[in-house]
């Protein structure tokens, strides 16, 4: 028996109905090699609440469906009273929470998904449409039943504000109590996070974590839900399992039998695919906060302290909840969370805004660019990058300053690298490690460091799929991590990050270690290096597979893996983003303001700097070899005047 703060639990879970199959391994001679695995909508059952498509007076949607525009009319806040006033609906509509149903990718990935594994394509809409999903609309396992633009809201307000709190606390709504007994006496209540494993309230609420809303003007009860603030309430969809295999003593994963739930519905007996909630549970921003006193990741933090998921992806800003903040002030406030919700995601925003009609999406222009300068500068933040000369050889380290591992989330596609380029004392480059070609997406990373994760299939996979073994880019199919270097976050384990098999494949890092340094053998004659850590949300190699492994389009138009790749293309092949970059030289800098260098300090010397002016390497006027020729360095002519060089 399990005690939850006075509701008591039993250790079991309901089992869906089954063909008859026994749960457990599947025997070698009940498995096909032909794809898609004859799974079923059974083998991806998971506890939780249960899809509610309730018909009432005719709209099979009104049980767990309602429009976001419904919360458009009073949470989208008009910024032409005040620029500085950003409403929730504002911010959240520019986000990828709202689009992860009109995600082009995802699309893709769905359909390969359900080529490979069938109804395989229902877990995951669990978390891209939420709402959707719980209405019921997910039962032919792929986006068949998504009619209205409106089932593709995503991560909708409905949905997130209807949350409860799956550890039973006394500061949550009593109402709570009730909702999660009765997922314990139907043996569906879910004992661990993850694998959008929903507890949503059956009756139509509004929760939040404020508890100073005034008049409610909802035609619905409003509950203040502290869970709302706290980052199991990113778990469901942040900590993500494959629930068709099951983990053997030797730690591969073999499948289990068809048609059937996992037998023991602990994630950790499961494939892992994306960990970011475990990674972050094993850092020490959950465990008391990291303090940034540069204020890195924006809003008005009181403290600077780090701890939640929310503190980094929905700082506090000052804004109005509601629309008529301009009338008296209701909802205005310094510290409403920003519901753009920012992260690593740097261009398939634009995507949707080209593919759907603007009315059904609330994204413009303007709102665009303002995202991309906040993903730009979140990605920015996410790290810091240190240069150091060895004698003969350049150090380069890059240190992990979010919560999670770096990268983190999706495992294909995402990656990071280091783009190294050396110079020589006339400012030609002499070598490039890391290359990156912008126009067309081709790269040669070999010879320089890549962050990512690389997911494969064993011998027993292989045999059974008829795929070969080793590197694969298909989730649902891969049961073994090739490769895992990513950079843990402070606080890092070897032991805590073997517990939920998260531990570095292929690499290692001590202890403690949120870090990771690469040393570049400096060819003879160089004198300056640029270093560039890039990141990629999207690479060539993964959306060449989305579009090479697509199934065909039922009317005969192009796939929807070549839709996703011509968007791709058309919006800049998911351009690499510049994390950090600097530039170092090597030996003795020139620092007495005799940029000519004709042992003299005056006029030519200004005029050498103005000619260099800006970003350059190993130029004239860059007199303090920060790579620019700027202000600085014309302040160092004038302080070294009439002076010898």
């Amino acid at each position: 028996m399990l005690v939850l703060g006075g509701i008591t639990a039993v250790s079991a879970h309901a089992r869906p109905a089954s063909s008859g199959v026994a749960a457990g391994k599947l025997q070698p001679q009940q498995r096909g090699a032909a794809l898609p695995l004859p799974t079923t909508v059974n083998d991806f059952f998971q506890p939780g609440q249960q899809p509610q498509p309730t018909t009432i007076e005719g709209d099979p949607y009104q049980q767990m469906y309602s429009s976001i525009y419904n919360c458009a009319n009073c949470h989208k806040v008009d910024e032409a009273f005040d620029d500085r006033v950003m409403g929730p609906f504002n911010t959240w509509s520019t986000s990828m929470m709202a689009h992860s149903a009109r995600d082009v990718i995802w699309q893709a990935a769905l359909a390969i998904s359900n080529t490979e594994s069938s109804m395989s394509g229902e877990y995951c809409i669990r978390c891209h449409a939420p709402q959707s999903w719980a209405a019921g609309l997910s039962t032919t396992g792929d986006l068949s039943n998504f009619t209205d633009p409106e089932h593709f809201e995503g991560v909708s307000c409905h949905m997130c504000h209807r949350v409860v709190d799956p550890i039973a606390d006394i500061e949550n709504p009593v109402e709570d109590n009730d909702i999660l007994q009765a997922l314990v006496n139907a043996g569906t209540y879910p004992d661990d996070p993850g694998n959008g494993r929903f507890i949503f309230d059956p009756v139509d609420t509004r929760r939040g974590p404020e508890d100073d809303w005034g008049v409610n003007m909802h035609g619905a009860d409003i509950l203040v839900s502290p869970h709302h603030n706290e980052s199991t309430h990113c778990a469901s969809c942040h900590d993500l399992h494959n629930p068709l295999m099951s983990e053997n003593p030797d730690g591969s994963h073999s499948l289990n039998a068809y048609d059937s739930a996992h037998p023991t519905q602990s994630p950790h007996d499961m494939m892992p695919e994306q960990l970011t909630y475990s990674e972050w549970l094993n850092s020490d921003f959950a465990d008391g906060g990291v303090n940034f006193p540069d204020g890195r990741f924006g809003g008005d933090h009181p403290t600077g302290t780090m701890q939640s998921c929310q503190d980094c992806h929905m700082p506090k800003q000052y804004g109005a909840s509601c629309i008529f903040w301009y009338v008296d002030g209701i909802g205005l406030s310094p510290d409403i969370p920003d519901h753009s919700f920012v992260g690593a995601n740097t261009w398939v925003l634009r995507s949707v805004h080209d593919m759907w009609d603007p009315n059904d999406t609330g994204l413009n222009d303007e709102a665009l660019d303002r995202m991309s300068a906040q993903t730009e500068s979140f990605l920015q933040s996410a790290s810091d990058m240190d240069l150091v000369e060895l004698e003969d050889e350049l150090s380069v380290t890059v240190t992990n300053w979010t919560g999670h591992k770096l990268p983190t989330g999706f495992p294909e596609g995402r990656r990071m690298w280091l783009n190294v380029r050396f110079f020589d004392d006339e400012g030609t480059q002499m070598q490039e490690n890391g290359w990156y070609d912008f126009d067309t997406g081709d790269s040669l990373l070999d010879d320089t460091k890549v962050y990512e994760i690389k997911l494969g299939l064993d011998a027993e996979m292989a045999t059974l799929t008829g795929l070969p073994v080793g590197e694969t880019k298909s989730l649902t199919l891969a049961n073994t991590i090739i490769k895992d270097n990513r950079i843990p976050p402070a606080g890092f384990s070897n032991a805590a990050y073997e517990s939920f098999k998260g531990e570095p494949v292929g690499y290692s890092y001590a202890d403690l270690q949120h870090w990771d340094e690469t040393i570049y053998d400096i060819p003879t004659d160089a004198i300056a290096a640029q270093v560039t850590l890039y990141y990629q949300t999207t690479s060539k190699e993964y959306i060449e597979y989305l579009r090479d492994n697509s199934p065909p389009d039922e009317k005969g138009g192009p796939s929807i893996g070549q839709i996703a790749y011509d968007q791709w293309v058309m919006h800049g092949r998911s351009a690499p983003v510049a994390m950090d970059s600097q530039v170092i030289y090597f030996g003795k800098s020139k620092i007495t303001g005799d940029a000519n260098g004709d042992g003299y300090v005056g006029v030519d010397d200004l005029l050498a700097v103005i000619q260099s002016w800006g970003l350059c390497i190993a130029c004239d006027g860059d007199l303090n070899r920060d790579g620019r020729a700027d202000v600085n360095d014309l302040l160092i002519v004038i302080a070294n005047w009439d002076g010898q060089g």
